[in-house]
Parts: structure tokens; sequence; C-alpha cells
């Protein structure tokens, strides 16, 4: 089943990734990546990269697209006029594709298949792998990662100092 549910995971990617890159409108292109780092965050987690998959979730579905958003709000970009067929087709679609998923998922529920390829697994008792990177990255990688954490101090600082501005030169009006 594991094999069925990748490549769903992959063709969605795929799918919206294409949308990303084809949709005129900015907000919606935003919106389709939302969907694409979730379909990656689902591959991950197949793979099992839970770490991994949940990073691509909280970093970059969250946090980067509040801010691709923010940016696109701020530019304030014209909407392109639509004509009534094409949005009609896109919602037709969009509720094709919802349709089938979930049937997919009503048909991996009704057969099992949701909870047996986890609860085949052999129980984890290292701690996991968000355990298994804290180790390496404590110990191994410490020095680069404090000096990744003070780079990023800095430039925090250097951020909030550029928006506070700078003060206007001695002589000249406001």
């Amino acid at each position: 089943m594991v094999p069925y549910l990748f490549l769903g995971f992959a063709a969605l990617l795929v799918a919206t990734a294409l949308m990303v890159i084809l949709h005129r409108n900015p907000v919606t292109s935003a919106l389709f990546l939302v969907l694409s780092f979730s379909s990656l965050a689902g591959i991950y987690l197949l793979l099992q990269a839970e770490f991994i998959g949940m990073v691509q979730i909280i970093v970059y579905a969250g946090a980067s697209m509040v801010l691709f958003l923010f940016v696109i709000m701020y530019l304030n970009l014209q909407h392109d006029v639509e004509k009534g067929a094409q949005i009609a087709l896109r919602r037709g679609i969009g509720w094709m594709v919802g349709a089938l998923l979930l049937l997919f998922a009503g048909l991996l529920a009704k057969k099992g298949w949701v909870s047996g390829p986890v609860a085949a697994l052999p129980p984890d008792t290292t701690g996991g792998n968000a355990a298994a990177i804290g180790r390496v990255l404590y110990s191994r990688f410490l020095f680069p990662f404090e000096i990744t954490s003070i780079l990023l101090l800095v430039a925090m600082v250097g951020a909030i100092v550029l928006a506070k501005g700078r003060p206007a030169p001695q002589g000249e009006a406001e």
C-alpha cells in the first residue's frame, strides 16, 4: 500500500508544482505551493523521516508561505480578470480531485490499510529520528550549529536596525 501512497503524493506534488508556475494569480500560486510542500512532507513521512516531514510543514508551509503572502499583499498585485468558463473549469477540476482523494481515503480506511504499515513496524527504542538528529547536532556539529545561531542573531539585529530607519542628515528637512 505504501507504493500507492507514494505515487499519490508524488502525482499531487508534480501537479501542484505545475500549478504554481502556470497559474497567473500569485496568491493562488502561493496556496498551490503550500499544497506541494505538504505533499512533499507526506513523502517524507512515508520514508520514515518524521523530523524532516514536520520541519517541511512548520518551516516551509508555515513560516515561509506566511512571508510570501505578506510580500504579495504588500506589493498589492492586481488580479487578472478571469472568464466564467475558466472559473467553472477550475472548480470542476477541484471538486473531482477532492472527490477522488475522499474516495481513496475511504478505501484505505475500509481495508484497514491506514494503520497497517505503521502497526507492522518494529517499535523504536532509540528515541526516533529527532533524538538521533539531536545527538549528532549537539555533539559532532555543535560548533557549526553555534556559529549558525550567532549569524542568525546578527542578521535579526541588523534587520531591526534597518527597520527603524536612519535619521535624516543635519541641515535637510524631512
